[in-house]
């Protein structure tokens, strides 16, 4: 199979199964947001925060760093799992004892410590299934994660309405997250056992060296992101009320199931792009220019849709207990934008071996964050969260797409300025009509403004002849 078909069958199967898994998320949130309230939602939120930002400490860069080797070099595979196995299982115990002493330092009730505790152990959980997608990440046999991810996403919702029908309690939901996480390890194990090998533990100090030193850049992309992904939360919970964390997230929880859609895309590029680097700079050039104008054409008509209708998409979601969510959702709308827009570009430098340049600016834009964070939350609440995340997340993106056009890897200014007007242009013309029938039912409304953005953007030959005819080689066979 050639790598482009390669590429179309991952990307298509791992996106149906993101989004599957978006459509089951978006039911699961609403009913959760809207049952535990802003108070238990925010105490939710907080763990699963913590959890986020620390489970990274277990990885530190290794998932990615052994998609990257494996997708040259198969044959190291066992070598690969069992040694990072036994450093991953003890960076997962390092980061639960440091979120149970940061958790007891703040002033959080004992409900909010418990659902801490509980969440936090899924850390450990996790180890396992994480490095088995990212060998079979590596050998492009993406039906298997996404087998997970559906598994992950249909288990929390049947779990959540269990727990709504029975009425329980937020450390409920946190033993509920915990369990699902036990049925994901079991399953990857035996996936894994079946189609690759058993895995054994290794150790073998030099490796776990080369491993560590390797993977360390990827690892602080990766929690950099992670921190100000989630600090905002953290910094909210300790200055202002839970309820506030609550408003917060409910609006950052659709952000985030929005970045399904470079996710999809990442898992099934990086391994192309990471053999093309040493093989076809051309196929390489190809990839990642697609990939940017791509997301252009996705990312901008939403940031402007859910800009004019946050208050709607809140109201039906959440209710009105949720109402200062919208503003917060009007801001961050445009740091999913820029997010889409740099995705290309991080994917390049990790596969072409030059994380660095991301980990140096990742780092800064962390501290920026926290200095942001720390001024302004204080005096402007979730407002001050929502612009220090936007603040960050544009500076990052800037400083990456300025850097690849350094090094020769940039889009040509022409043929990127010439699909942002045609997009720009289109979304407008899709923002007029989503003014006109504000009135309309939402889903029609959504349904029908993206078909009037589709087709002027059709119009103005946003998508070229080229592109045309790799899909339709795509689609053949």
């Amino acid at each position: 199979m050639s790598s482009a078909k390669k590429i179309a069958k991952n990307t298509s199967i791992y996106f149906l199964a993101n989004l599957l898994s978006f459509v089951i998320t978006f039911f699961t949130t609403i009913y959760t947001a809207r049952y535990l309230g802003a108070n238990g939602y925010g105490i939710l939120s907080l763990a699963l925060a913590f959890s986020g930002i620390f489970a990274l400490i277990s990885d530190l860069g290794i998932s990615t760093l052994t998609t990257r080797e494996l997708a040259k070099n198969k044959s190291l595979t066992d070598k690969f799992v069992g040694n990072t196995l036994v450093i991953k299982i003890m960076l997962a115990i390092i980061a639960i004892a440091i979120i149970f002493i940061i958790a007891n330092l703040g002033n959080y009730s004992s409900e909010a410590m418990m659902t801490i505790y509980i969440i936090s152990l899924s850390i450990i959980v996790g180890v396992f299934p994480g490095i088995f997608s990212s060998v079979f990440q590596a050998y492009e046999k993406m039906e298997y994660p996404s087998v997970n991810i559906i598994l992950v996403a249909t288990s929390i919702l049947m779990g959540t309405l269990f727990l709504i029908w029975k009425g329980s309690g937020v450390i409920e939901f946190a033993f509920l997250n915990l369990g699902v996480g036990l049925i994901v390890l079991i399953y990857s194990f035996f996936v894994y056992s079946w189609k690759i090998s058993i895995p054994k533990i290794e150790f073998d100090a030099s490796f776990l060296k080369r491993i560590i030193k390797e993977s360390l850049p990827f690892g602080l992309i990766s929690l950099s992101g992670m921190i100000y992904t989630y600090l905002d939360s953290i910094i909210l919970s300790l200055l202002k009320p839970i309820e506030v964390v609550g408003w917060y997230s409910a609006a950052y929880r659709i952000m985030l199931v929005l970045l399904f859609i470079p996710g999809a895309i990442n898992v099934a590029v990086f391994p192309v792009m990471s053999k093309y680097f040493s093989s076809s700079q051309d196929s390489l050039k190809l990839i990642y220019e697609k990939y940017f104008k791509l997301m252009i054409i996705i990312v901008i008509p939403i940031g402007f849709g859910t800009f004019l209708l946050a208050d709607k998409i809140i109201f039906i979601m959440f209710g009105p207990s949720y109402t200062n969510s919208a503003v917060i959702l009007q801001i961050l709308i445009w740091t999913i934008v820029f997010t889409f827009l740099g995705a290309p570009f991080v994917q390049l430098f990790q596969a072409t071996n030059c994380e660095l340049i991301i980990t140096k600016i990742s780092v800064i834009c962390v501290i920026l964050n926290l200095i942001l964070n720390i001024i302004l939350i204080p005096k402007f609440s979730y407002i001050g969260a929502s612009f220090a995340t936007l603040v960050t997340e544009i500076i990052l993106v800037s400083y990456i797409v300025i850097v690849a056009n350094k090094m020769g890897y940039g889009v040509p200014k022409e043929k990127a300025l010439n699909i942002i007007i045609k997009v720009l242009f289109s979304s407008v013309v899709m923002s007029v009509l989503i003014l006109y029938l504000v009135n309309l039912n939402l889903l029609v409304l959504i349904l029908l403004s993206v078909f009037i953005y589709l087709l002027v953007l059709f119009i103005l030959n946003g998508i070229d002849d080229d592109e045309l005819n790799i899909l339709k080689q795509l689609l053949k066979g």
